[in-house]
């Protein structure tokens, strides 16, 4: 497939950093400085240790999911983010105890090559300040996503000697501004260091000096510097100093989330996946977002909203209306004449589709493209992969028998079985024999990419009241070739957007449609303060049944600090408002 360099070395790394702290362990059985930390290959292995903690399922591994906390997603089990959903979890959840475990997993990994390389005496000084650099940038990437998550935290360096001080870790928490101060002083150093621009394909998917100015601009966005994150998403759009970063905006949207647009040069820093026979080593989208007809018999307990597939314009741009399609809609009558079949006895072919099954099929194409490059919409097909064979599901909502991918339709869970499904990042056949392990779908996931930076940056123009640029960057995304949306004022009353609201509220369905399944959204709702009132109601699925009941109040703007960790540590008392 690609990148088996920096995979492998990733995995070698990974089986020696089991446990952040057995690289400095001994006696002879376990790996220490005594043989270790010694050449560049160790510092290598090292740090592909750091790269191999964001896949961990409570780190980066399941980020596809976070959108099903939000209203744009919905899931089902921990996987799903179902106890988030709910409202059930707390600080002894496993979702809650995990999370932070893998993140300062990831942070204690990154300390250990900050505190090792500067000794190794065979790298040149110009190699070490690039792989320190590098460390900081994970490091700020860990403590980032533990800050979104939590708030207030303890901050650990590299002056801590995990090999003494690991029972002794009890710092209390500090404040929320100083973790942003720790997390930018990172990237300060990183930005300020000799990370190249670009990677040779050997290390393709390692920091960028690109990747260090993308992560510190949404650090200031996200704390409201809007000057500041301008200035540094300018300098990879813009390069007014020449440097060459060159990044593109990838011209097929749907082809972006396979192996063919996965290594584009609109891919700022992504995690590194792969697959194939010997060579499992990615991030499980295929066993969570894929149907039964998917490679391996997939569970999908991560799937689209009804709320989303709502906010997909028109070609035209105008908002889309379901009324206008189907007059009296809002019915339950109306939907199952919409979407429900009767399947014939046996299941094995259609005695009647719904009524209203060919205006679906005139609606489709109506639509924003990227709808239907992310959703599998009813009655259209989607190519699977069925007892070790390619074929062609065709996606039908039936009641009297249930639909079975043997038969050639898709088959989803009982409880989800009028739910929407994903095609954006689900393998289509069998990958062309890339993919061997539903668990490792070997497609890079982005972190952030350069329609991610656009829309950033249009927000911090908005917010610094250029709200000419804001549009500009909004429209460079709505017109990827292949999505090819009309322009924000352009014409038609339904496309004007001039004041700072109207910018904004663009600016949040851009975000909406175009990053789904990356994980922003929850973040986003956030910030932007709205998710007491956004998040909290009743979810409904394709037919109009309810689904599940979306509990979300203010105590859920943090998780809490996991209890176990507070027995170990009581310095780290309070927990967060609501969680005492």
């Amino acid at each position: 497939m690609k990148k088996y360099r920096i995979i492998l070395g990733a995995f070698v790394a990974s089986m020696c950093l089991n446990s952040c702290y057995d690289l400095d362990r001994y006696p002879a059985d376990q790996i220490s400085d005594g043989i270790f930390w010694q050449t560049e290959t160790h510092a290598k292995q090292g740090m592909m240790g750091v790269y191999a903690a964001l896949r961990e399922d409570n780190a980066f591994g399941m980020r596809f999911a976070y959108d099903c906390m939000s209203d744009i997603g919905v899931g089902y089990d921990s996987q799903g983010f179902g106890p988030v959903i709910l409202g059930t979890y707390n600080d002894r959840h496993a979702l809650v105890e995990d999370k932070w475990k893998s993140l300062y997993d990831g942070v204690m990994r990154a300390n250990l090559v900050l505190q090792k390389v500067p000794g190794i005496e065979s790298m040149s000084e110009e190699l070490k300040s690039q792989y320190l650099a590098e460390a900081r940038f994970l490091r700020a990437l860990y403590y980032f996503e533990l800050y979104n998550f939590y708030g207030a935290l303890p901050l650990y360096d590299e002056s801590v000697n995990l090999s003494t001080d690991y029972n002794d870790l009890k710092k209390p928490r500090s404040s929320e501004e100083q973790v942003v101060q720790f997390i930018l002083a990172d990237l300060d150093a990183a930005v300020n260091s000799n990370l190249p621009v670009k990677r040779i394909q050997d290390d393709y998917g390692r920091v960028t000096l690109g990747a260090a100015y993308a992560l510190r601009g949404k650090v200031y966005l996200y704390t409201k510097e809007y000057a500041k994150a301008a200035k540094d998403f300018e300098e990879i759009i813009l390069d007014p100093s020449g440097r060459g970063y060159n990044y593109s905006l990838y011209a097929d949207y749907a082809k972006l989330f396979t192996s063919e647009g996965d290594q584009s040069d609109e891919m700022i820093f992504a995690i590194q996946n792969s697959g194939g026979v010997g060579k499992d080593y990615g991030m499980p989208m295929t066993f969570y977002m894929g149907s039964r007809a998917t490679y391996g018999s997939c569970w999908n307990v991560v799937l689209p909203s009804a709320t989303l597939v709502g906010m997909y314009e028109y070609k035209d741009g105008k908002p889309f209306d379901w009324e206008e399609v189907i007059p009296g809609f809002s019915s339950t009558d109306v939907k199952d004449k919409t979407f429900v079949s009767v399947l014939a006895e046996g299941g094995k072919t259609v005695a009647s589709y719904p009524e209203y099954k060919d205006k679906l099929l005139e609606m489709y194409p109506k639509r924003d493209p990227r709808m239907s490059e992310t959703i599998i919409m009813p009655y259209t097909t989607y190519p699977g992969w069925v007892n070790n064979q390619p074929k062609t599901c065709e996606f039908i909502i039936a009641r009297n028998i249930a639909p079975n991918e043997t038969n050639g339709f898709i088959r989803l869970s009982p409880a989800r079985t009028e739910s929407y499904i994903f095609r954006k990042f689900v393998p289509e056949g069998n990958m062309n024999g890339e993919i061997n392990n539903r668990e490792h779908t070997p497609i890079n996931f982005p972190i952030l990419r350069l329609a991610d930076v656009f829309l950033m940056y249009a927000e911090c123009k908005n917010e610094l009241n250029d709200q000419a640029t804001a549009v500009e960057y909004i429209n460079k995304v709505r017109q990827r070739p292949s999505t090819n949306m009309p322009a924000i004022n352009s014409g038609p009353a339904w496309l004007k957007a001039s004041s700072k609201e109207e910018v904004l509220t663009r600016i949040k369905h851009e975000r909406a449609v175009e990053l789904i399944a990356e994980g922003h959204r929850w973040f986003d709702l956030r910030r932007w303060g709205v998710a007491l009132e956004v998040l909290p109601g009743d979810v409904y699925g394709i037919t109009g049944r309810r689904l599940v009941t979306r509990v979300f109040t203010e105590k859920d703007l943090l998780w809490p600090v996991p209890g176990v960790e507070i027995e170990r540590n009581p310095d780290l008392k309070p927990n967060n408002p609501g969680w005492n």
